[in-house]
C-alpha cells in the first residue's frame, strides 16, 4: 500500500445533514416549497452531485416542473445558492471532521504515507472543509485532490479515481480508498481500487458487498489497521 485515498462527504466529515439543510435554505430563498427531510434525503443520496440530485428529485416528485423553459438555468442557480449556504455552515464550524480522521491523517503524514482525495463534491466545499478543520496548510498535505470539478462524470463512475491514480502515478492495487457509500464503493470497483467502507447514519444498511471490510467508526483506526486490511486483500 503506497497511498490512502479519502472520500470527503460522509468520510472526512458527516456533511450530509449540512448539505440537506443548505438545499432547503436554497429552496426557501427561491420561493419554492420543497423540504427535504432526512428520510427523503437518504433516498436522494442514491444520486451523486447536487444538480443531479435536484433533477432526480423532480423526476420522481414533480416531473411537470422539469418542463419549465428556464429549468436548465434554474437547477444550476439553486445548486450555487445551496453551495453558498453550505460553505457558510463550514465557515461557522458547524461541520467538524469525523472522530479519528484527523489522527489518521496526521499519522499518515508522520509515517510518509501518501494521502489523496477523490470526491464528487465541488472544489470550494473541499477547500473550505480542510481549511476550517485542519488549517490553510492542509491543502498541501494531499498529493492530489480529485473533486467534482476535475472530471465530467461523477461516482459511481470511476473517473475521479482514475484521475487520482494518474496524478499519483500508482496502480490501483497499490492504494486503499476510504469510502462511506455504495456509490463510492462501485466507483472504486470500476477503477479496481481496493475499498474500505466506514458507514454513517445515511449509508448504514446499503449494499457493501465487495468491500475489503466495513466499519462504523474511525475512532481507534490506525495506519497499521489499514495496511492489515489492504495486505489481507492482496
Amino acid at each position: 500500500m503506497k497511498a490512502v485515498i479519502f472520500d470527503v462527504d460522509g468520510t472526512l466529515a458527516d456533511t450530509e445533514d449540512a448539505h440537506r439543510e443548505a438545499f432547503n435554505d436554497a429552496f426557501a430563498k427561491a420561493g419554492l416549497d420543497w423540504v427535504w427531510d432526512r428520510d427523503l434525503y437518504k433516498h436522494l443520496l442514491k444520486v451523486t452531485g447536487g444538480k443531479q440530485r435536484i433533477r432526480f428529485f423532480l423526476e420522481e416528485r414533480d416531473p411537470e416542473f422539469l418542463q419549465r423553459d428556464d429549468i436548465d438555468e434554474l437547477i444550476p442557480a439553486l445548486h450555487k445558492s445551496k453551495t453558498d449556504f453550505f460553505v457558510a455552515r463550514l465557515q461557522n464550524g458547524q461541520v467538524p471532521l469525523r472522530p479519528g480522521i484527523e489522527d489518521l491523517i496526521n499519522e499518515c503524514r508522520a509515517k510518509d504515507m501518501t494521502i489523496a482525495i477523490a470526491t464528487t463534491t465541488t472544489p470550494v466545499n473541499v477547500e473550505t472543509l480542510l481549511r476550517v478543520n485542519l488549517g490553510d496548510e492542509s491543502l498541501n498535505w494531499f498529493a492530489c485532490i480529485g473533486d467534482g470539478g476535475k472530471v465530467p462524470v461523477l461516482k459511481p463512475e470511476p473517473d475521479v479515481y482514475n484521475w487520482v491514480l494518474d496524478q499519483l502515478g500508482l496502480e490501483a492495487k497499490e492504494t486503499l480508498a476510504l469510502e462511506d457509500s455504495r456509490n463510492g464503493l462501485v466507483a472504486c470497483e470500476r477503477a479496481h481500487v481496493p475499498c474500505l467502507i466506514v458507514t454513517n447514519d445515511y449509508t448504514l444498511g446499503q449494499d457493501f458487498g465487495g468491500c475489503l471490510d466495513q466499519w462504523e467508526s474511525y475512532e481507534g483506526v490506525t495506519l497499521a489497521k489499514l495496511q492489515d486490511v489492504h495486505g489481507r486483500a492482496a
